[in-house]
């Protein structure tokens, strides 16, 4: 019989170890989310998938997005094609299950848009196809998933792999970067909402704004503090 708290202690020494190479990946998550604001805040959308707990995470991510994380801001476009359940039963069933997330991507995905993908395997076919249809229709593809390499990450334009075998990690990690990427959006967004003062032609402060204008109530068209 096992001595109590041996579970507890195995599975935060796993995800211990996890956390010392994962602390790398700061400026990856910064870059991510920073690119995320300003796609999203121009109009663009994410798309996110995954097959399992990992659809249940990319859910969670997309729920941050069309709602919020920490301030009010506009609402962004995120859309987790695993949740569009009557869409999805029906590509398996005329499709294959193979191209659940394929078809839809070719559905609703625009140059410029961004597909991120989860799966603590990496080895998904429905996954793969997925990324392989974005790329084709000019999407940004982006996966996070266990130990790489693996099939999803060379199907990929950039992954972030965290670097556990033990998927229950992987997953907990994929929720710590769900989480990331929306701190660093909502600081993306509300510093480029702010003005950056240089003198008028008549040598008066005049505001001026660098990036796109995206932290809007768009019913009012006020700005809202980010």
């Amino acid at each position: 019989m096992m001595p109590a708290g041996s579970l507890l202690d195995t599975h935060l020494t796993n995800l211990a170890a996890a956390l010392v190479p994962y602390r790398r990946c700061e400026s990856q998550l910064a870059r991510w989310g920073a690119d995320l604001a300003h796609r999203l805040g121009a109009g663009g959308r994410l798309l996110v998938a995954g097959n399992g707990g990992s659809a249940a995470e990319a859910q969670h991510l997309t729920a941050e997005l069309v709602g919020k994380l920490h301030h009010d801001r506009q609402p962004l476009s995120a859309i987790a094609l695993h949740a569009e359940t009557s869409a999805l039963t029906a590509i398996a069933n005329d499709y294959g299950y193979t191209d659940v997330y394929a078809r839809q991507v070719r559905a609703h995905g625009r140059p410029g848009d961004v597909l991120l993908l989860l799966s603590t395997s990496g080895s998904s076919p429905n996954l793969v196809r997925a990324a392989q249809a974005a790329r084709a229709a000019g999407l940004t593809t982006w996966a996070l998933t266990g130990v790489a390499p693996n099939p999803l990450a060379d199907a990929c334009d950039e992954v972030l792999a965290v670097a556990s075998p033990d998927t229950q990690v992987v997953q907990e990690l994929h929720l710590v970067t769900s989480h990331l990427l929306c701190e660093y959006l909502e600081q993306e967004l509300a510093a480029v909402a702010d003005p950056v003062v240089v003198p008028s032609a008549a040598g008066e402060p005049a505001p001026v704004r660098s990036g796109v204008e995206v932290v809007l109530d768009g019913g009012s068209g006020q700005q809202v503090d980010a």
